[in-house]
């Protein structure tokens, strides 16, 4: 699988860690929901907000890690598909 096909799927379910960000680094876990702006990350049992501007994230999908910037998903989930190429 390439990036650009990853982007193009639905992430919600998808192993993800926060890399840079002064604030939300290190946090890792399970997207549970996304919004146009904001990533919704179950971790250690607490959901946080993450917002995707600004962040970059490391998602992990079918064993391979893909490392993908917010701004490049800063879609809502259902036009994401249509928009990515």
């Amino acid at each position: 699988m390439r990036k650009s096909e990853l982007m193009r799927t639905e992430l919600i379910g998808s192993d993800v860690e926060v890399l840079s960000s002064k604030c939300y680094a290190g946090i890792s876990g399970v997207v549970i929901d996304e919004t146009k702006n904001t990533f919704i990350i179950l971790s250690a049992g607490t959901e946080k907000m993450i917002p995707k501007k600004g962040n970059e994230f490391a998602f992990t999908y079918e064993g391979s890690r893909f490392v993908i910037k917010g701004s490049e998903v800063l879609h809502r989930p259902e036009d994401r598909i249509k928009k990515v190429r």
